[in-house]
């Protein structure tokens, strides 16, 4: 049945209805448009919903750059609304979230690339600079994170006090620094080394330990603690 002039996935021939297929084979046998068409439910006017999902994930060269459109950006593409721009981004949040579960129980957070691992998704997507406190406790498992500032890392910046007063409140004894390049680039620049030592230093004061600074780029990272900056 149609909506309005818009092709439903009830339009399509028997054999090649995607929520059909998945009810009898399960999603593994759907593709990525197929998947993304049985959320999105209605195509476009005289488009079914597959091809529309196609479309979409042309946008970004495929489901590894869906969650870096914009609401804005979605609702640009024709027969994409208000309510389908809000079913993909949840969509895509709900995998990252489920993502970094699965990460999280084999997380050790001694480890610099075990870190990196876990919150590669969600930072190297960012279009802005973000920095983001990582609390630990006394046996170095996670309490908190939380995102300190967006823009620029900037020594002059960023406060060390508000750094230390959020970590005070959750009892941490360890703390790590991560911030993203949108870039693509985890280089340290001069400005992140300069953060790195002003924390580090207020850290030793308060008995709290900055175990390092990691630098995320497009699939890799840098710590500046292996690098023997920290």
């Amino acid at each position: 049945m149609r909506q309005g002039n818009h092709v439903t996935i009830k339009d399509m021939p028997d054999g090649i209805r995607p929520y059909e297929r998945c009810l009898k084979e399960g999603p593994g046998c759907l593709n990525d448009a197929e998947l993304l068409a049985v959320i999105l439910r209605t195509g476009s006017v005289g488009e079914p919903s597959t091809a529309l999902a196609a479309r979409v994930l042309s946008m970004r060269g495929g489901l590894g750059g869906l969650s870096r459109l914009s609401a804005a950006e979605l609702r640009q593409v024709r027969g994409i609304g208000k309510v389908k721009a809000v079913q993909i981004q949840c969509v895509s949040e709900l995998s990252r979230r489920m993502a970094a579960a699965v990460r999280e129980k084999g997380m050790d957070m001694r480890d610099p690339a075990s870190v990196a691992e876990y919150y590669m998704e969600d930072m190297r997507h960012r279009h802005q600079e973000v920095l983001k406190l990582i609390m630990l406790d006394t046996k170095s498992r996670l309490l908190r994170d939380i995102n300190i500032s967006k823009g620029t890392v900037n020594a002059s910046l960023v406060s060390p006090r508000e750094i230390f007063l959020e970590a005070l409140r959750q009892d941490a004894v360890f703390i790590i620094l991560m911030h993203n390049h949108p870039s693509g680039d985890p280089a340290p620049s001069p400005e992140d080394i300069a953060v790195t030592k002003r924390v580090a230093q207020a850290g030793m004061l308060l008995g709290i330990t900055l175990v390092d600074h990691i630098i995320i780029g497009d699939r890799s990272y840098i710590s500046l603690k292996e690098r023997g900056i920290l």
